[in-house]
């Protein structure tokens, strides 16, 4: 693996944990009343989280291009798997670090409401009370709470499908794309534009379909209608969902970015 395909994994693989990290926010405001403010505090992690993303469009382009330019093309569907499977991982690793991160946004919840200040909230996170507080929050999540009172309330399979379909457009769509310029390089502009067309169709998926049914669920579990262990176990087959998605980029990848070049050539 060459230096450029670490950084392009290295971020997508930050991007996609800090995405499977929300869910913990959601979890830490429902724990404290103060669901506003965690996800406050977590759109400062999400601002560099789309930071990264800003970088990782041009770090793909510049690859495709040095392969048109220098040949060894071949070995491009072997890189974006790679890709693939590094953002994967992240959620993997987020799923793991959700009962971690949970508890450190109650932390975090506790000392901003204390001192309304993001700037002492970092520099408190790097002193020695803040490193004990993060060795004394961790914890690992527990398959039998994924069981315990069967599928949450407001949580239904057709819910999770629509999910992972989304996450699947989301982490296919950029990368199908710009691999359809590739395939098809006379109309690589045209392909590597329809990642927008892709990408709105998962945004409308989340946005209609998934977020609401969440932002409702949250709701219930602020005005303790449902219980904050099912809202822990409906988060969890969210991610797991999430997961699912990434995992089933890896088959649509190649389908994808064929059916992306030749609609290239209809436009």
């Amino acid at each position: 693996m060459d230096t450029q395909l670490a950084i392009i994994c290295a971020l997508t693989a930050f991007i996609n944990l800090i995405g499977t990290l929300a869910y913990a926010a959601r979890i830490a405001g429902v724990r404290t009343r103060r669901i506003a403010t965690s996800l406050a505090l977590f759109n400062v992690l999400v601002l560099f989280s789309r930071t990264s993303n800003s970088f990782l469009g041009p770090f793909l382009a510049s690859r495709i291009e040095t392969r048109l330019v220098n040949g060894g093309g071949e070995t491009l569907v072997t890189d974006f798997r790679l890709v693939l499977l590094a953002g994967s991982l992240a959620v993997l690793v987020g799923i793991v670090l959700l009962p971690t991160a949970q508890r450190l946004f109650v932390h975090a919840i506790d000392h901003f409401q204390r001192h309304r200040s993001v700037v002492r909230l970092a520099f408190a996170a790097l002193t020695p009370d803040g490193l004990r507080a993060v060795r004394a929050s961790g914890a690992v999540p527990h398959a039998a709470s994924l069981r315990g009172g069967g599928m949450p309330p407001g949580i239904t399979w057709q819910v999770l499908a629509a999910n992972a379909l989304a996450q699947m457009l989301l982490a296919t769509g950029v990368l199908a794309s710009l691999y359809a310029g590739y395939l098809n390089p006379e109309f690589r502009v045209t392909a590597s534009q329809l990642s927008a067309v892709v990408n709105g169709l998962a945004t409308i998926l989340l946005f209609a379909f998934i977020d609401p049914q969440l932002s409702a669920l949250t709701d219930d579990a602020l005005e303790r209608e449902v219980s904050e262990g099912a809202f822990r176990r409906a988060i969890g087959w969210i991610s797991l969902s999430r997961l699912a998605g990434t995992l089933l980029a890896q088959v649509v990848f190649v389908p994808a970015a064929v059916l992306v070049a030749w609609l290239a050539d209809l436009f």
